[in-house]
């Protein structure tokens, strides 16, 4: 299993970036597919979560209204277009498939090397 992330950068304050993870090796059908940040000594941030077994999304409130998170079967990809974007939005981002596995009640995480995102005021 892979799941590789791509499309951080440096972008002002009300600029936009598309964030992609080019997954292999699992079923889009089995697994919660989320966009995870994390600033170096704060807590990690579940920003996006997509479930295409039972058609839920989530988005933090603190990004709700300007990203979007969507899924490319034919392209295994998960993007997070991310629009007017802020200051506090920067952080590492990581991709992250998880499911769990009910003969043993386990969960299944796979995480992708993250990428970088910084916003300029």
């Amino acid at each position: 299993v892979q799941l590789q992330a791509s499309g951080g950068g440096l972008v002002r304050a009300g600029g936009s970036l598309r964030l992609s993870c080019a997954v292999s090796g699992i079923t889009f059908d089995d697994y919660a597919m989320s966009w995870i940040r994390q600033v170096p000594g704060k807590e990690r941030e579940v920003v996006s979560c997509t479930s295409k077994s039972d058609g839920s999304t989530y988005y933090a409130d603190s990004v709700k209204g300007r990203f979007i998170i969507s899924i490319d079967n034919a392209k295994n990809t998960v993007y997070l277009q991310m629009n007017s974007l802020k200051p506090e939005d920067t952080s590492v981002y990581y991709c992250n498939a998880r499911r769990l596995e009910f003969s043993t009640l386990s969960d299944i995480n796979y995480w992708g090397l993250g990428t970088q995102v910084t916003v300029s005021s």
